[in-house]
Protein backbone atom coordinates (compact mmCIF):
# COMPACT_ATOMS: atom_id res chain seq x y z
CA UNK A 1 0.00 0.00 0.00
CA UNK A 2 1.03 3.61 -0.45
CA UNK A 3 1.00 6.34 1.78
CA UNK A 4 -0.69 9.12 1.04
CA UNK A 5 2.43 11.12 0.90
CA UNK A 6 3.31 8.87 -2.07
CA UNK A 7 0.02 9.29 -3.55
CA UNK A 8 1.01 13.11 -3.81
CA UNK A 9 4.40 12.83 -5.31
CA UNK A 10 4.80 13.67 -8.49
CA UNK A 11 6.22 11.72 -11.42
CA UNK A 12 9.29 13.29 -11.57
CA UNK A 13 9.71 13.92 -7.73
CA UNK A 14 9.01 9.70 -7.66
CA UNK A 15 11.01 9.00 -10.07
CA UNK A 16 13.75 10.89 -9.09
CA UNK A 17 13.81 9.68 -5.20
CA UNK A 18 13.88 6.20 -7.03
CA UNK A 19 16.72 6.73 -9.35
CA UNK A 20 18.48 7.60 -5.43
CA UNK A 21 17.20 4.56 -3.88
CA UNK A 22 18.73 2.22 -6.65
CA UNK A 23 21.86 4.10 -6.71
CA UNK A 24 22.25 3.39 -2.56
CA UNK A 25 21.36 0.39 -3.30
CA UNK A 26 24.13 -0.76 -5.78
CA UNK A 27 26.58 1.89 -4.02
CA UNK A 28 26.46 -0.95 -1.27
CA UNK A 29 27.74 -0.74 2.08
CA UNK A 30 24.42 -0.36 3.82
CA UNK A 31 23.00 -3.26 6.47
CA UNK A 32 20.50 -5.73 5.29
CA UNK A 33 17.80 -3.86 7.20
CA UNK A 34 19.21 -0.91 5.43
CA UNK A 35 18.44 -2.33 2.04
CA UNK A 36 15.44 -3.97 2.84
CA UNK A 37 14.05 -0.71 3.74
CA UNK A 38 15.73 0.92 0.56
CA UNK A 39 14.16 -1.88 -1.75
CA UNK A 40 10.34 -1.83 -0.28
CA UNK A 41 10.59 2.25 -0.47
CA UNK A 42 11.98 1.60 -4.25
CA UNK A 43 9.08 -0.83 -4.99
CA UNK A 44 6.26 1.86 -3.61
CA UNK A 45 7.85 4.66 -5.65
CA UNK A 46 8.07 2.37 -8.74
CA UNK A 47 4.37 1.74 -8.28
CA UNK A 48 3.86 5.76 -8.43
CA UNK A 49 5.45 5.80 -11.13
CA UNK A 50 3.51 3.27 -12.99
CA UNK A 51 0.16 4.53 -11.47
CA UNK A 52 1.49 7.90 -13.19
CA UNK A 53 2.37 6.46 -16.12
CA UNK A 54 -0.73 4.28 -16.63
CA UNK A 55 -2.92 7.75 -16.27
CA UNK A 56 -0.80 9.03 -19.09
CA UNK A 57 -1.57 6.07 -21.39
CA UNK A 58 -5.02 6.28 -20.83
CA UNK A 59 -5.06 10.68 -21.50
CA UNK A 60 -3.23 9.50 -24.75
CA UNK A 61 -5.29 6.87 -25.96
CA UNK A 62 -8.76 8.66 -25.25
CA UNK A 63 -7.04 11.82 -27.04
CA UNK A 64 -5.99 8.85 -30.04
CA UNK A 65 -9.40 7.78 -29.99
CA UNK A 66 -11.40 11.32 -29.86
CA UNK A 67 -9.45 12.40 -33.08
CA UNK A 68 -9.74 9.55 -34.70
CA UNK A 69 -13.39 9.51 -34.26
CA UNK A 70 -13.63 13.20 -34.89
CA UNK A 71 -12.22 11.72 -38.34
CA UNK A 72 -14.65 9.34 -39.40
CA UNK A 73 -17.44 11.53 -38.61
CA UNK A 74 -15.83 13.87 -40.94
CA UNK A 75 -15.38 11.20 -43.86
CA UNK A 76 -18.83 10.28 -43.15
CA UNK A 77 -20.54 13.68 -43.50
CA UNK A 78 -18.74 15.03 -46.66
CA UNK A 79 -19.03 12.30 -49.18
CA UNK A 80 -22.08 12.77 -49.96
CA UNK A 81 -22.54 16.57 -50.74
CA UNK A 82 -21.69 15.81 -54.17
Amino acid sequence: MTSKVDEALGYEQARDELIEVVRRLEAGGTTLEESLALWERGEELAKVCRRWLEGARARLDAALAEDSGEQEEGKDTGSGSE
